[in-house]
C-alpha cells in the first residue's frame, strides 16, 4: 500500500509540472516584448563579431611571406670570350619582372581568367556564388570561379584536392594576398608561378620554349595563345594539338576584343595568323658543362667565400676562363671508355683532367670524374690527392739541381745506392753505371734522381717542390721525396699549376676559373686579382723543357706526342708493400702523365677510388694517361698555328760562350772508345734497341 502510495504522489508531481511548462509555452510571446528585439539584435550583433573577427584573426594568421621573398634568379656562366655557356639555378622557374611583361599579355589573361580583376578585392563574390550553385547541384565541386588571386593562393599554398574546404581555403588566402600585395604585384607572381604545360613554369619559360624569345618581346597572337594554355595546358598545347590551340587563342582574342583590350581591327588581324612555333630553338643551358660547372661552384664557395644558396639562386653573373673547344675535347675523350684501362664490375677505373693556361693560371678545361655525374660529388681533378710517382721527379730532383749548375749533360749515377738503409731500384732492375742527367729523366730511372737529391740536399728539393705549391708534410723531407712517395699527396690541380711554372718561363700564375662575379645589373662582386709568382729563372725553366721534351720524343711518353712542340713527364705508383699485395709482381695504384705544349699544361690522373687486391692496374703513366693526354690536346689545339717553344735571352746569352767552347773541345778532343763507354754513351744505344719496347711506357 505504502509503495502505491509513493508512485501516485510523484506522478501527481510530474503532471503538475507538465502542466506548468505547457501553461509557459502557450503563453510565451517575447515577440510581444518590446525589449525582446533590441536584446536579440545585440546578441546577433556579439555573434556576427565574434564570427568576423574569428575571421579576420585566422586570415591575419595566414603565411604567405613566400609570395613576398624574392624569386630565385638563376644564376650563368660565361666562357672566357664572354659567351653564355651554363646555368644554374635551384628553382623550375626563370622570372621576369612587372616591366618585363608586355601589357598585352597581362590584358590576355585578364580577359580569359579574371575579368573583374581590377574590381574585386581577391574573390569576386559574384563569381563565386554562381560557381558554389553549380557545385552544390553537381556535388563534384568542379566548376570555376577563382580569380587569379585565388589560383595563385592555390597554386602556391594549398593541395590541388576539390574540396568546399580547400575553396574556403582560397578564398582566405586570397583575401590575405591582396591586403599585402597590389594588383599588379600579385599579377606578376601570377604569371611567374603559373603552369604552361610541356614542364614549363613561369612565362619566361614558356615563351622561350614556345617562340624562342624572351617574354617582353610576345606579340598579340603569341599572348593570347599562352593565356589560352592556363585552363587545360595539355589539351591546348600547340606542339600536340595546334587546331585546338588555335582556336583556343581566337577565343581569348575575341574576349579580348569583347572587354575592349584590343580593337575590332587589331582582333580580325589577329584571327587569321597562323600559329608560329619555334620548338626546338630553345637552348636549355642547365647542365652545360657539368664537369666545369661543378668546380665553379667549389670556387665560388671554397676560394672566394660565396653560399651555395647564392650560386643558384642569386642571379649572379659568373665570368670563367674555360675554353668550350677544350672543354668538350676533354669530355668527348672522357666519353670513350677504350682511352682508359678497363675496370672491374664493381668499380671503373677513375680520372681526372685539368688543362690551364699558363700564361695566365686560367683552367681551359676540366674532368673530375668518369661515369654517371654525381652533383658536386668527388672532384677527381681538383679533391682527389695521390702520390704523383716519377711525375714530381722534376719538381723535387732535376729543377733544383739545374738552380744549383747542373745541366742536361751532366753525369748522374745509375749504380747500385743505399743511403742509410734506403735502397732505391730502377724499374727494369738494371744498372747503368754513369748516364747524363737527361737519360736519367728520359727513361725516368729512380736511382739516378735519389743520388742526385742527395747530392744537392733534400731541403732544395722540398724548397722548389714548395715555391710550385705542392703541399708537403714534415715527413715528406725524405729522399723518398725524389721519387714522389709523398705522405698526404697531390692533385691534377696542383701538379698542372705547378709544371705551368716550366711551360710560362719560370713564372707561375695561380690556376682559377673564375674571373669575375656580377649582379644581374652588372655591378661586380669579385674581381680575380693575378697572381704571378717567379719559381725560377728562365733559363732554368727553358732547359728543364728541352729534357721533357726528350721524354716525349725519345722516352717515357712517347705516346704523349702531338705534331707540334711537347713536353711532359710519366709517373706510376707501386702498390704498397703490405701484406695485403704480397705476391703481386705487376701492380700500381696510382698513374699520371702531366704535360704541355707552348700554348696549355694539362695533368692526367688514372686510378680506382678504392684500391685493394681486386682493384689495382697493370699498366703506367705512359700508356693511358698519356695516350688521353694526346687525345684531348690534340682535338683541343687542331685548329691554333704550331708555335716553338720560347727560348729565354737568359738562356742564349749564357748557353753563346760554353757553346762555342764545347763546339771546340768536340772538334779537337774527340772522345775515346774507353770513356764512351765509361759514361755509358756507347752502351745507351744499345741498351735503348733493347729495352725500349719496355720502357717507353714507364
Amino acid at each position: 500500500m505504502e509503495k502505491t502510495s509513493t508512485l501516485e504522489l510523484e506522478k501527481s508531481k510530474v503532471g503538475v509540472l507538465l502542466s506548468k511548462i505547457n501553461h509557459f509555452l502557450k503563453n510565451f510571446k517575447p515577440w510581444k516584448n518590446p525589449k525582446f528585439w533590441s536584446r536579440l539584435g545585440i546578441i546577433l550583433l556579439l555573434f556576427t563579431t565574434v564570427i568576423s573577427g574569428g575571421i579576420t584573426i585566422y586570415i591575419s594568421s595566414l603565411d604567405i611571406s613566400k609570395l613576398q621573398t624574392p624569386l630565385a634568379q638563376p644564376s650563368y656562366l660565361y666562357d672566357q670570350k664572354g659567351n653564355r655557356i651554363s646555368q644554374l639555378s635551384s628553382s623550375r622557374i626563370e622570372p621576369v619582372t612587372g616591366q618585363q611583361i608586355p601589357l598585352i599579355m597581362k590584358n590576355a589573361i585578364i580577359a580569359v581568367e579574371d575579368r573583374r580583376y581590377y574590381e574585386h578585392k581577391g574573390v569576386d563574390l559574384r563569381s563565386i556564388s554562381r560557381a558554389l550553385y553549380r557545385d552544390v547541384i553537381t556535388g563534384d565541386f568542379s566548376e570555376g570561379g577563382s580569380t587569379i588571386t585565388q589560383q595563385l593562393a592555390k597554386n602556391l599554398f594549398l593541395a590541388s584536392d576539390k574540396t568546399l574546404a580547400r575553396k574556403l581555403k582560397e578564398a582566405a588566402y586570397a583575401l590575405k594576398i591582396e591586403a599585402v600585395l597590389d594588383k599588379e604585384e600579385i599579377l606578376e607572381a601570377y604569371l611567374n608561378q603559373i603552369y604552361f604545360g610541356e614542364g614549363r613554369w613561369g612565362l619566361q619559360n614558356a615563351t622561350q620554349l614556345y617562340f624562342a624569345k624572351d617574354a617582353d618581346e610576345l606579340t598579340l597572337e603569341e599572348s593570347a595563345l599562352l593565356a589560352g594554355l592556363l585552363k587545360a595546358p595539355t589539351i591546348y598545347s600547340p606542339l600536340n594539338n595546334k587546331q585546338k590551340s588555335l582556336e583556343r587563342r581566337n577565343l581569348v582574342l575575341s574576349l579580348m576584343k569583347e572587354q575592349n583590350y584590343i580593337t575590332l581591327a587589331e582582333y580580325e588581324k589577329a584571327i587569321v595568323q597562323p600559329i608560329v612555333l619555334k620548338k626546338g630553338s630553345l637552348s636549355d643551358l642547365s647542365g652545360q658543362y657539368a664537369p666545369y660547372v661543378d668546380y665553379v661552384i667549389e670556387e665560388a664557395i671554397n676560394r672566394i667565400g660565396f653560399t651555395e644558396e647564392q650560386i643558384l639562386n642569386g642571379g649572379l653573373q659568373i665570368y670563367t676562363q674555360m675554353d668550350p673547344a677544350v672543354q668538350e675535347a676533354a669530355e668527348n675523350v672522357y666519353e670513350e671508355s677504350h682511352y682508359f684501362p678497363e675496370g672491374k664490375d664493381d668499380q671503373i677505373v677513375q680520372s681526372g683532367v685539368v688543362i690551364l693556361d699558363h700564361k695566365t693560371g686560367g683552367i681551359r678545361g676540366l674532368v673530375g670524374y668518369r661515369g654517371e655525374r654525381v652533383y658536386r660529388g668527388l672532384n677527381h681533378s681538383t679533391q682527389l690527392e695521390r702520390q704523383p710517382g716519377s711525375a714530381l721527379k722534376p719538381l723535387s730532383v732535376y729543377a733544383p739541381a739545374l738552380e744549383k749548375g747542373y745541366t742536361p749533360n751532366t753525369m748522374v749515377s745509375d749504380h747500385p745506392l743505399n743511403i742509410n738503409g734506403y735502397s732505391p731500384k730502377d724499374y727494369d732492375n738494371q744498372n747503368r753505371g754513369y748516364i747524363t742527367m737527361q737519360e736519367a729523366v728520359r727513361n725516368s730511372w729512380n736511382i739516378p734522381a735519389v743520388w742526385l737529391l742527395n747530392e744537392i740536399g733534400i731541403e732544395s728539393g722540398v724548397d722548389f717542390a714548395k715555391r710550385c705549391e705542392i703541399p708537403l708534410e714534415k715527413e715528406d723531407h725524405t729522399l723518398s721525396l725524389a721519387l714522389g712517395g709523398l705522405s698526404k699527396g697531390v692533385t691534377p690541380l696542383q701538379m698542372a699549376q705547378a709544371y705551368g711554372v716550366f711551360a710560362n718561363l719560370g713564372n707561375m700564375h695561380k690556376a682559377h676559373a673564375i674571373s669575375k662575379i656580377t649582379t644581374k645589373e652588372g655591378t661586380v662582386l669579385f674581381q680575380v686579382q693575378p697572381e704571378v709568382v717567379q719559381v725560377t729563372t728562365p733559363s732554368v725553366a727553358y732547359m728543364m723543357t728541352l729534357m721533357l721534351q726528350e721524354v716525349v720524343k725519345n722516352g717515357t711518353g712517347e705516346n704523349a706526342y702531338l705534331d707540334r712542340p711537347t713536353a711532359g713527364k710519366t709517373g706510376s705508383v707501386e702498390l704498397p708493400h703490405t701484406q695485403e699485395f704480397s705476391g703481386i709482381s705487376k701492380g700500381v695504384k696510382d698513374v699520371w702523365f702531366v704535360g704541355y705544349t707552348p700554348e696549355l699544361t694539362a695533368a692526367v690522373w688514372m686510378g680506382y677510388d678504392n684500391t685493394d687486391r681486386n682493384h689495382y692496374l697493370t699498366t703506367s703513366g705512359g700508356s693511358e694517361p698519356a695516350v688521353v693526354f694526346h687525345e684531348i690536346l690534340s682535338r683541343a689545339l687542331i685548329a691554333t698555328p704550331v708555335v716553338p717553344f720560347e727560348i729565354p735571352e737568359e738562356y742564349i746569352e749564357q748557353n753563346e760562350l760554353s757553346n762555342k767552347v764545347y763546339k771546340w773541345f768536340q772538334e779537337n778532343f774527340p772522345p775515346l772508345e774507353s770513356d764512351k763507354d765509361q759514361f755509358g754513351n756507347g752502351a745507351k744505344s744499345k741498351g735503348k734497341d733493347k729495352d725500349k719496347d719496355k720502357d717507353k711506357n714507364r
